[in-house]
């Protein structure tokens, strides 16, 4: 079975992890699109944020979206609907918002986050699958 696409996404904070991860996602047989292939000095992460999030709104796709904190990227994607987004800290976390909330963005710290940890981060996100519990669809469903 093919690994779904995802969406990448990096303001000038996150951008040199982004670009450490291209080339290990691509190894581990992830289809990645770029959607932040230039750096740009002092650019803003929230219209970046909303980008990648209207790109995953309504897809199968996954978003990964990488600013200094991995906070105001979420805060953006976030405002989409159909976007749910969650800040990545740990892999039990990171599972349970799969598992849970059936998030679709997971957005990083480029100032905290190391490549390795990112990539275990990624793949627990991209490996876990969304709860088939009725009160986990309820939920998500009541998110919009």
């Amino acid at each position: 079975m093919k690994n779904p696409t995802i969406y990448i996404g990096a303001d000038h904070a996150g951008f040199t992890l982004k670009e450490k991860l291209l080339p290990l996602l691509r190894k581990h047989g992830y289809d990645v699109q770029d959607m932040t292939p230039g750096f740009m000095e002092g650019d803003d992460y929230p219209p970046i944020g909303k980008t990648l999030a209207r790109r995953i709104a309504g897809s199968k796709s996954k978003g990964i979206l990488v600013c200094g904190s991995g906070v105001g990227v979420a805060i953006a994607a976030n405002r989409i609907k159909g976007a749910r987004a969650v800040e990545a800290h740990s892999e039990h976390q990171v599972k349970k918002a799969r598992e849970h909330n059936d998030v679709n963005i997971l957005t990083l710290g480029g100032w905290n986050t190391t490549p390795a940890k990112a990539l275990s981060l990624i793949r627990t996100f991209m490996q876990t699958p969304f709860s088939s519990a009725e009160r986990h669809r309820r939920r998500v469903k009541q998110l919009g």
